[in-house]
């Protein structure tokens, strides 16, 4: 009889303590399909102690000094250097990303904290305008809800700047990302912060949820999530006026022009849309195509997605994954089925567990044809499929593009740059790629429409977790 590790542990107040909540939540592994671990979650008593310590820690956090931020900003990408092996652990086994995915995902998390270092500098916090002085404070205890697809990356992502602009946080990971979350909750007990900078509270969105986004004693909130779940945390702040940062859906185009060097345009497309098992709200699900060229690109992109390895994350020739768990899978195949059943063609890929790989959580990378008003042209999927739609000339491949409740990212395939830049001022997306996936996480991200409100990273993010005060003198 195998043992299950229980997952018992919240952060608050700087210790590492057990849940006072017991429910249960299963973990699996992406892998094998099997449970690994149960967690147990927290409760609105975890919840409001969390915010509690935030709360009392935030006068003495919020008047360190910058020279002094900057050394505990250092302090944890040291310690989250060393955890990385077991946040890479973590993120293949539950999420079923590669390892070569995850070593990314945590590098850059580590990463996050010396990037907000180069924020902290005078500048960025007093500017003289005139007779007044503008000085930039922290809002105050900020409330951080992250996804299960790459949880470090996300935490990391926004406790950086948050800690940075001297706000103290709460931590509420998604609970479906329990088992990678535990090398992050270690991370931040071994840097050596001051008890109740920061607290990290396992949970569902009820009661824990809940409780954090209309707490008094909260005054920001950002997530990352499901356009559903962000309206519900927007409502719980109206009350007590909380600012939020609302990074959420995406159902991303990809347009391949007609000028676009085949050899070029569908490897671009194709890592785009797959990105970590296509379980990223950036990735390009929507594929557009030239009719003059339709058959071509078809051919050539059914070809590529059908080569794809697919397999064990921890094969490093593996290229795409499982997904994360059986609801997920069972998710994916819907969308797959639907996309069949209103006229969608199978280019590649298609219903079912891929041949040798029927344990674990794997699908088909699956490419189908579909007009923009079909289900899998609409709805964000969150996992290995794309939908190929043509398009008659420029004109409307904007317009099918733009076509949708989202807009957080946007790709552009073409071989003229210029063209492509031109193309993408016409696009209703926060970010727009040409060409290249380009790492850039000093430059804005967020959405336009449903995809969100405001913007993250580097000094965009920053001032999320900042008010402005003018001073008369």
């Amino acid at each position: 009889m195998i043992t299950l590790k229980t997952l018992d542990r919240q952060y608050v107040n700087g210790s590492v303590r057990k849940s006072h909540g017991r429910e249960i939540q299963v973990v699996t592994s992406a892998i094998t399909g099997e449970q690994i671990a149960e967690g147990v979650l927290g409760d609105a008593t975890d919840a409001n102690e969390a915010v509690e310590a935030a709360k009392r820690a935030l006068p003495a956090w919020s008047a360190t000094t910058l020279d002094q931020r900057r050394a505990y900003l250092q302090k944890l990408a040291d310690s989250f250097d060393a955890h990385r092996e077991d946040m890479i652990a973590g993120l293949v086994e539950e999420f079923g990303t590669t390892t070569a995915t995850a070593g990314y995902i945590v590098s850059q998390s580590r990463d996050w904290f010396v990037f907000a270092q180069k924020l902290l500098t005078e500048e960025t916090f007093t500017e003289r305008i005139g007779r007044a002085t503008v000085r930039k404070v922290p809002v105050g205890v900020a409330v951080l809800i992250t996804p299960w697809n790459g949880a470090g990356w996300f935490i990391a992502m926004k406790a950086s700047v948050a800690l940075a602009a001297g706000c103290t946080v709460v931590v509420k990971p998604s609970e479906r990302g329990f088992w990678q979350a535990q090398a992050v909750l270690d991370a931040f007990a071994d840097a050596g912060l001051p008890d109740g900078v920061v607290n990290v509270v396992f949970g569902k969105g009820d009661p824990v949820g809940n409780v954090l986004t209309t707490h008094p004693d909260v005054a920001k909130v950002s997530i990352t999530g499901s356009t559903a779940t962000g309206k519900i945390i927007a409502h719980n702040g109206v009350d007590t006026m909380k600012r939020v940062t609302l990074e959420l859906g995406g159902k991303s185009p990809t347009v391949i022009l007609d000028d676009a060097d085949v050899s070029r345009a569908v490897p671009f497309a194709v890592q785009a849309g797959l990105f970590n098992n296509g379980q990223a709200c950036i990735a390009g699900t929507r594929i557009l195509v030239p009719a003059s060229r339709a058959e071509e690109f078809r051919q050539a992109l059914a070809e590529a997605v059908g080569a794809l390895k697919v397999g064990d994350p921890r094969d490093p020739d593996t290229v795409v994954g499982p997904v994360l768990d059986r609801d997920q899978y069972d998710r994916v195949q819907h969308y797959i089925r639907t996309g069949i059943e209103q006229g969608g063609e199978v280019l590649a890929g298609g219903l079912g567990h891929p041949d040798g790989l029927e344990g674990g959580n794997y699908v088909r990378p699956t490419l189908l044809t579909a007009t923009n008003d079909r289900t899998i042209a609409q709805e964000e999927i969150f996992g290995p499929v794309i939908a190929v739609i043509t398009y008659a000339d420029e004109d409307e491949a904007v317009a099918i593009a733009n076509d949708s409740p989202y807009g957080l990212h946007a790709y552009v395939a073409t071989g003229d740059t210029g063209r492509g830049v031109a193309l993408a001022r016409r696009l209703q997306a926060g970010r727009v790629m040409v060409n290249e996936i380009v790492d850039a996480p000093d430059a804005p991200f967020g959405g336009f429409k449903q995809s969100g409100l405001g913007r993250e990273f580097d000094r965009f993010g920053l001032a999320a977790y900042l008010e402005t005060q003018a001073v008369f003198s």
